[in-house]
């Protein structure tokens, strides 16, 4: 066995190594020789990312050697990826998640959840994905999933022990996992607010062509998709892909019961992490209310960092020594997922360095060969490139790149840029299938519940799902929603 997977992680190293020099030396696309080095390396990353031929964080460091050494750019530059404003997003999340997990509050608000929902499997993943999604049309999809990341472990490890003979509680964990970065990502479609890319093309629409789109508006064809897409989500994970048979019963229920009646009430140290949370989490939704005063200005990253070293400041309650800590210790972040920052460092020094290499324009100039089609063939095109570039590309990089592209696009062909613009918009966050593709997904395949061939699995036919409904709404109910409008 060890002889096979020995064999297997030198045919992966190998192969990453062949489509990289293939693509570097054959040139195959005709690209100019930066963007050559930057599809070269990029290949490189993800076949020994897909292939895990070396742990992901490790692939993630490869910039800093590569990029400088084929002169893509300075190892100044390229560091700067690893210091990226979102990275202490996560780091903050995950030390208020630590804190939580310390002090045992998750534990009481998993077993809080199982007991609203019930003990069926698909029912506690059906109660995550409503609050995820809800929570993601408002807040940031990254801070929402910080939020969750950490109540569903719990819920996971209660079900553990309380696992039934006829369920499979890997598939549970698994599905509960990616529901919660696939709602994340989804909930933020269906509100401007929402995710940033949303936020980055309204911004080019309102400049361009000094048009408002309202927040109603978009509420109004964008809500319908992302509720469909939710649905469909639960269905594919639960129903097929990652069924787990785990039913109600009153053993489990009486479990949860005693459970909670062994936790007693809150402790001094399990409040005090629990009004640091909901500060945080306050903070993140009236973000914007907040901003409207003169004197300073927030965003998520701050709200994240704030949260985590106010863990660092507050008092615990005295031991049963006498003796006295913080909510949060330095040596409690030994348990912190670090090699996700890194991975995520590594995901943004590889988007920048194919955005200055000029492959976005490219991609874009692609595009327009397909101007002379059916309007309909042109929108399934722009949708399964925006979608499939997101997996490997920063989402509002794209957006800002491929807006003044479509927009012109558009202008050539005599179409509204809403009709191209918002299907390129909704399917850059619909990216499903790689770690890197989005926060949310890089947040939750950390927990070592999900392997990437699990995220491939799915992320493929959601990606697919996304497509096609994604194109149907952008086709026909849009121009319908439009006409109403006006």
């Amino acid at each position: 066995m060890d002889l096979l997977k020995d064999k297997t992680q030198l045919l992966s190293f190998a192969g990453g190594i062949a489509v990289s020099l293939f693509l570097f030396f054959v040139n195959p696309f005709g690209l100019q020789p930066d963007a050559c080095k930057a599809v070269a390396i990029a290949a490189l990353m993800i076949v020994w990312w897909v292939t895990e031929a070396m742990p992901m964080p490790a692939v993630a460091l490869l910039p800093l050697f590569m990029f400088p050494l084929l002169k893509i750019s300075s190892i100044e530059e390229t560091s700067k990826a690893y210091s990226n404003p979102v990275i202490f997003l996560f780091m903050g999340g995950f030390m208020i998640g630590l804190a939580i997990e310390k002090w045992n509050l998750h534990k009481r608000i998993a077993l809080h959840i199982v007991e609203l929902t019930g003990t069926g499997g698909n029912k506690i993943i059906l109660g995550f994905i409503i609050a995820t999604g809800f929570l993601s049309m408002w807040l940031s999809n990254t801070a929402t999933t910080m939020m969750m990341f950490p109540i569903a472990l719990s819920v996971i490890a209660v079900m553990k022990e309380q696992e039934q003979q006829s369920g499979n509680i890997k598939n549970f964990a698994a599905a509960l996992m990616l529901v919660i970065a696939y709602a994340s990502n989804i909930g933020g479609m269906a509100t401007v607010i929402g995710t940033p890319p949303n936020v980055a093309f309204v911004a080019f629409i309102e400049k361009k062509y000094n048009y408002n789109v309202a927040f109603s508006d978009w509420m109004l064809v964008c809500t319908p998709l992302a509720l469909l897409l939710l649905w469909s989500m639960y269905l594919v994970l639960t129903r097929w892909l990652f069924p787990n048979g785990i039913q109600h019963s009153n053993s489990a229920r009486s479990f949860i019961d005693n459970e909670l009646k062994q936790l007693g009430p809150l402790s001094v140290s399990e409040k005090r992490v629990l009004i640091v949370f909901v500060c945080t989490a306050l903070f993140w939704m009236f973000k914007d209310v907040i901003n409207k005063q003169p004197y300073f200005k927030l965003d998520d990253n701050m709200i994240a960092i704030f949260g985590g070293l106010l863990l660092f400041a507050i008092p615990a309650a005295k031991d049963e020594e006498g003796k006295r800590s913080m909510l949060l210790e330095w040596n409690d972040t030994s348990k912190m997922a670090w090699g996700i920052l890194l991975l995520f460092g590594g995901g943004i020094a590889l988007a920048n360095a194919l955005e200055k290499a000029g492959v976005m324009t490219l991609i874009g100039n692609g595009l327009a060969s397909f101007s002379t089609g059916n309007g309909l063939v042109l929108i399934f095109i722009i949708t399964v490139v925006s979608i499939f570039l997101s997996e490997v590309m920063s989402n509002i990089a794209q957006v800002i790149v491929l807006s003044p592209v479509l927009a012109a696009l558009a202008d050539a062909l005599h179409l509204d840029p809403l009709l191209l613009g918002i299907p390129m918009t909704l399917a850059a966050s619909a990216a499903s299938m790689l770690p890197m593709g989005t926060p949310p997904n890089a947040i939750v395949f950390s927990s070592g519940y999900i392997k990437i061939k699990d995220m491939l699995k799915a992320g493929l036919v959601l990606n697919i799902i996304s497509i096609i409904l994604i194109t149907a709404f952008s086709w026909w109910i849009l121009p319908m929603v439009m006409r109403l409008l006006k």
